[in-house]
């Protein structure tokens, strides 16, 4: 970068904000240059934080404001008196181009909620989508919704694969990116009529992609396909379902481990190859997923992550931001708009 890029920081969202925020601009400074941050909350707090991190205090600035959004808040409320939140003040910053990019880890219906209403949506988008990496067995895919939405209509579901679809091309980048719907069953007869109807306009379409069809929740992880298309109810479950079960196995793995000397001598041995998997399975080099479909970058860190987490979001808004990524997927989805009428005739023929 040739010039200083500035985020913006909703210094309070988080189960362990302010702390694990200004611990992750630490740790993401170790492979950052020329970026600087905007940091919106309490400034007693943040001012005493920034004293024991000086490298942060020197390429950041405090916007006070007491008003947080907690996590159990209504969208509603969080809309409606949430104005001088340090969320909404985050989001208005890139809204009037005074930051690049915008990373929250606080609640996620507001953060949707007030990022559609400051940024606005692309054309054709109905309701922006939380797009993240997952990692799989063949590699990486997409996955969303990952919780944006917890009710979604067939067309909801189409505009997502299609973002997703897009998404894996610039992001990912494949050249021609499988997309399936996550179902109870692979059969055409089975789940509800949302994805059953998305499944049709999606097999009927013109739109240049490859439609894998229905897919069942262990084809996740399988990599069956490159973009797993959902509600962001199922999503999210289905997430934090992973990274739960990915805790559980490492904490099997290192307890059996640790068992007897010949265990921990075998673990010794295989301490390289130890290494590259919990890397692998690590759900915190995954963190920070990005609001797919706002005229905007907004990325969602997970509430629960600790720095190392905040910092891989951070690096994600910084691949999105030099990369030019939202562009790419504006241009390409505003190509692929167009076949939508057809779509939406095929469910009114049906």
């Amino acid at each position: 970068m040739t010039e200083p890029l500035t985020l913006s920081i909703d210094a309070m969202g988080g189960d362990n904000a302010p702390e694990m925020v200004i611990g992750g601009i630490e740790v993401s400074l170790a492979r950052l240059s020329q970026v600087n941050f905007l940091l919106f909350g309490d400034q007693v707090r943040l001012t005493q934080l920034l004293k024991l991190h000086p490298r942060v205090a020197a390429v950041s600035e405090i916007r006070h404001t007491d008003e947080a959004i907690t996590n159990d808040q209504k969208v509603s409320s969080a809309l409606r008196t949430g104005r001088n939140s340090s969320m909404r003040l985050a989001i208005d910053a890139v809204g009037s181009g005074e930051a690049a990019g915008v990373i929250s880890a606080g609640n996620t219906g507001a953060l949707m909620a007030m990022a559609k209403f400051v940024l606005k949506t692309l054309p054709g988008i109905d309701r922006p989508a939380i797009a993240g990496y997952y990692p799989t067995q063949r590699g990486e895919s997409v996955m969303l919704d990952l919780g944006a939405n917890v009710d979604c209509d067939a067309d909801n579901l189409v505009q997502f694969a299609v973002m997703g679809e897009v998404f894996a091309r610039n992001v990912l980048g494949l050249e021609n990116p499988s997309i399936g719907i996550l179902n109870v069953g692979a059969e055409n007869l089975k789940g509800n009529e949302a994805v059953k109807k998305a499944s049709m306009m999606l097999q009927e379409t013109t739109l240049p992609i490859k439609f894998h069809g229905f897919i069942e929740g262990d084809d996740i992880g399988l990599g069956t396909v490159d973009v797993v298309v959902t509600d962001g109810f199922t999503g999210n479950i289905a997430l934090k379902t992973s990274e739960g079960t990915a805790k559980m196995f490492g904490e099997f793995l290192k307890q059996a481990l640790s068992e007897s000397l010949i265990s921990k001598f075998g673990a010794l041995l295989a301490r390289s190859a130890l290494k590259k998997f919990k890397m692998r399975v690590d759900p915190r080099l995954y963190n920070g997923a990005m609001f797919l479909g706002l005229n905007g970058i907004c990325i969602k860190s997970h509430g629960g992550t600790d720095a190392f987490g905040f910092a891989n979001a951070i690096h994600v808004a910084i691949e999105m931001i030099t990369h030019s990524f939202n562009e790419g997927i504006k241009q390409d989805y505003a190509q692929l708009s167009g076949h939508q009428p057809e779509l939406k005739e095929a469910v009114g023929d049906e």
